[in-house]
């Protein structure tokens, strides 16, 4: 085994006209899961999208990104995703009350 990932998944992106039945009458839908070297600002580095055709490649159609996710085993050939030190970017602002302490 190479890896395990865990991902989320926005449900109310997917098509429900691409979900088939299976020749056991299970139905399935097919999903892209693409594993980067690099994490983003929120440690991820798993994305989930839709499979495009050739054609839909060639015409540079959108593809419809589902969720993501980040590998949290490996052994070793794959990298673990680690989450990027974000800066807080709050304002503080004084404010008065008017509590007797």
């Amino acid at each position: 085994m190479g890896a395990i990932a865990t991902i989320k998944i926005d449900l109310s992106k997917i098509d429900k006209t691409k979900i088939y039945e299976g020749k056991n009458g299970s139905k399935y839908y097919e999903l892209n899961l693409s594993i980067n070297d690099t994490t983003d600002q929120y440690g991820n580095n798993v994305q989930v999208s839709n499979p495009q055709t050739k054609e839909q490649r060639d015409a540079k159609e959108p593809r419809t990104f589902y969720g993501n996710g980040k590998v949290f085993w490996t052994d070793g050939k794959i990298n673990v995703a680690e989450k990027k030190q974000v800066e807080n970017q709050t304002v503080s602002k004084k404010v008065e009350d008017d509590l007797p302490f």
